[in-house]
């Protein structure tokens, strides 16, 4: 095991492995609710991971997909309806989509993990940020390279990156001992475990991270065994969907804050 990097940026000061709610926790299916991430809270989780889409009328709404047909009793772009619409929609018939402001009113000692998921998404997110003040709060992700890249630039040092899909991809590059070219700023690498088939979390990977001062986050892990090995391997956060099973393994380490 590696020790961990010194955290870059104050949304990383945690003394321990970080857990996440991955999207407040899907296992009763009601994902990036209020309800899931008040669940979330009650069971002791302070890091929480969200999706933002906006609306047609500009409006951050903390939602995985960009229409409302999976999981909710609606349907539609969510780019394309004005707010007023989506917020009738419930997911699992059961609960409303929460504004991402919302959430960061009502859970001030939360920390969040957001994936911008659309272009039109950026700098709402990033303005939002600015106005809250949530650099503290927020850490900021994405598939693109690019979107993440472009929230860095737009927002500067105050706001916390990971690494988009080409930045993961130089990291593993690297630790295999072959060279790659990498933007500078980010805070963490949050990767699956492997991807197509090909394992991306091993030892040299995580080596290579925290050589560059970098935390490894793993998504999304549901698995007690796959949990502990990634724990032994030395990773810095683990996002689960299933909340009392990543508790319980942290737990039974002495990992549970």
């Amino acid at each position: 095991m590696t020790s961990a990097p010194r955290p870059r940026h104050p949304y990383l000061d945690h003394p321990a492995p970080i857990p996440f709610a991955h999207r407040g926790g899907t296992a009763d299916g009601l994902e990036n609710t209020a309800a899931a991430f008040r669940r979330a809270a009650a069971l002791g989780y302070r890091y929480f991971e969200t999706d933002v889409h906006t609306t047609a009328d500009g409006r951050l709404v903390a939602f995985h997909d960009p229409t409302l047909d999976r999981v909710t009793d609606a349907r539609g772009r969510i780019d394309r309806l004005p707010w007023a619409e989506v917020e009738r929609a419930r997911v699992a018939g059961k609960e409303p989509l929460p504004l991402f402001e919302d959430l960061l009113e009502e859970f001030p000692e939360a920390r969040w993990n957001v994936d911008i998921k659309a272009e039109g998404a950026l700098e709402p997110l990033v303005a939002l940020v600015r106005r809250t003040n949530a650099w503290d709060r927020v850490c900021v992700g994405s598939f693109s390279e690019g979107r993440v890249s472009r929230a860095a630039r737009l927002a500067g040092p105050a706001l916390a990156t990971s690494y988009g899909v080409r930045g993961v991809l130089g990291l593993r590059l690297r630790s295999l001992g072959i060279p790659a070219v990498m933007r500078s700023g980010a805070v963490c690498a949050q990767v699956p475990e492997s991807q197509g088939g090909m394992r991306v979390v091993d030892r040299r990977f995580v080596r290579e991270a925290h050589a560059r001062g970098l935390q490894v986050h793993v998504w999304t892990v549901n698995d007690p065994d796959r949990t502990a090995a990634l724990l032994d391997l030395g990773v810095d956060g683990i996002m689960t969907d299933h909340l009392e099973m990543l508790r319980t393994v942290m737990s039974a380490r002495g990992f549970w804050v």
